[in-house]
């Protein structure tokens, strides 16, 4: 349901179209300043969000059910926007071709010891726990901006870094789930702390913030740097295989 009168699809078009001419570039922030100034009810990460959805070159887009009605805009090496041209562009990112098409850099660490042989990508086991927030605790449920319900938590966009999951719990309470394939170190703990900023500054306003760390091994350096914290939770995940001789 739209807070304001127009939704923040149609505004953010409505801004485009009157901002940004063939041959124009335009910052992020500028966008997101513009809302904050004239439509200040509407979530900083919701805007981000949107841009996101309309942006044809941000793997991102592929969890936010983007179509051809939403490929407006065109993302640089630069992070700046100009629109999108369909004549000299890359054909716009949809969850049918993410793996056929070269995406754009989004800033998401990768895990310097991602052996593992259970899970060969972290995005296997994003994936499986995005359907099953249920085997991490009772009542954890994938985040829904209010508005848009298309745009979700996975992969959620965080000041130019991506949150793995992003949940809420049964109390309302948003949780920041960080997945390391392999081993989990202590600066996993920055990368929560600073997620957990960025979404009380964007997203949660009063609302609690908590995260949760699964790693194939948690080490003893992580277990020490987050003992020192609040609300952070650690967890190791197994995974177990069985055969079915069928022939």
């Amino acid at each position: 349901m739209s807070i304001y009168e127009k939704s923040t699809n149609l505004l953010l078009t409505e801004y485009i179209n009157a901002n940004l001419k063939p041959g124009q570039v335009l910052d992020r922030d500028q966008i997101v300043a513009w809302f904050k100034s004239n439509y200040p009810k509407i979530k900083t990460g919701t805007v981000t969000c949107h841009i996101i959805k309309f942006t044809t070159n941000h793997k991102t887009r592929i969890h936010y059910n983007a179509g051809p009605p939403n490929d407006i805009l065109f993302q640089l090496p630069d992070k700046r926007l100009r629109l999108y041209n369909p004549e000299t562009d890359p054909v716009p990112i949809y969850e049918s071709n993410i793996g056929a098409i070269e995406a754009v850099d989004d800033g998401k660490e990768k895990d310097e010891c991602a052996e593992s042989s259970e899970f060969a990508y972290e995005s296997h086991l994003r994936d499986y726990l995005k359907n099953n927030l249920h085997v991490i605790e009772a009542g954890l449920k994938l985040y829904r901006d209010e508005e848009d319900s298309t745009i979700i938590g996975v992969e959620f966009e965080a000041g130019g870094k991506r949150i793995d999951i992003l949940a809420v719990d049964k109390d309302n309470n948003y949780v920041i789930i960080e997945l390391k394939v392999s081993r989990g170190y202590e600066k996993v703990i920055g990368q929560i702390l600073r997620y957990r900023a960025w979404v009380r500054k964007n997203l949660a306003g009063e609302q609690g913030i908590r995260g949760i760390i699964i790693a194939k091994v948690i080490t003893d350096d992580l277990k020490l740097a987050a003992s020192e914290t609040k609300d952070i939770e650690l967890f190791e995940y197994d995974l177990k295989m069985d055969l079915r001789r069928i022939v």
